[in-house]
């Protein structure tokens, strides 16, 4: 069984800053982490290495730093690594990233299995993992919770709805995108750690995947950051003291009030 896990490395949250005149996250000189959506896929992969003695390769387009939490992944047991980078992929969206994805992943060979996060946290969107699924022409199953069994080529998998668990079934190859449920993400261990720092991770990048260039990088992405902006918060709250029951009374028809105007 080969498994891809796809990763990436993001600002970590206190550290995000936004540029802006390109609208995108500024990326250079931030301490930067492993999107912490992306170590339950990781985890949801070894979990399926220990059951069924798969192969895992560990994926991430990135600038060249992004080879650290490759290296990471291997220290948690992942068996290799690849690095996707390239200027011209700068500034690319969902869109534009998940076609870079499945691109390298057609050069890397048939998987069985590609498991992403539910998300990145610097963007937030979800997107990249169902979007790579369509552009392979593989199913896929999104918040993914559990994962039961492996039989006669289909993978049983709970996921998570609104009002509970939906249990299905997914012909393999196919795409997984999981949530924290699936497990707590072991810790690196010291062999691995040796392994990640001897390891030699092959790259690509765009002469190498021979992509369209239209359809990467700002240029090829079609969806735009227009404004970015804090948003103000407003607090429209009056303090009353209600010391008796005719208070007490008011006090309540005030706050019912208030939410009935509020639409609340």
């Amino acid at each position: 069984m080969r498994i891809a896990v796809c990763i990436k490395q993001v600002p970590e949250t206190k550290s995000v800053k936004m540029d802006p005149e390109t609208r995108t996250v500024i990326r250079q000189g931030v301490q930067a982490i492993i999107n912490p959506l992306d170590l339950y896929a990781i985890e949801a992969a070894l979990q399926l290495k220990e059951a069924y003695d798969a192969q895992i390769t560990a994926v991430s387009m990135g600038p060249p730093q992004a080879v650290t939490a490759l290296k990471e992944a291997v220290a948690m047991g992942v068996d290799e690594a690849v690095l996707i980078s390239d200027r011209a992929f700068a500034g690319s969206d969902t869109w534009a990233t998940s076609y870079i994805l499945a691109e390298a992943l057609k050069q890397l060979g048939e998987f069985d299995l590609i498991l992403c996060g539910e998300r990145a946290t610097d963007g937030d969107t979800g997107q990249v993992g169902p979007e790579m699924a369509a552009a392979l022409d593989l199913p896929v199953v999104t918040y993914v919770n559990h994962i039961n069994e492996l039989e006669d080529g289909k993978l049983k998998v709970s996921r998570l709805v609104e009002n509970g668990t939906q249990k299905l079934s997914m012909q393999l190859p196919g795409v997984l995108t999981v949530v924290k449920e699936i497990g707590e993400p072991r810790l690196p261990t010291f062999r691995g750690k040796l392994k990640a720092k001897e390891i030699e991770l092959p790259g690509f990048d765009l002469e190498s995947l021979k992509l369209d260039k239209s359809l990467i990088g700002l240029k090829g992405s079609p969806t735009r950051v227009v404004k970015i902006f804090r948003p103000e918060v407003v607090r429209n709250c009056e303090l009353m003291k209600a010391e008796t029951e005719a208070q007490t009374v008011e006090a309540v028809d005030a706050m019912l009030a208030f939410i009935k105007e509020e639409s609340v």
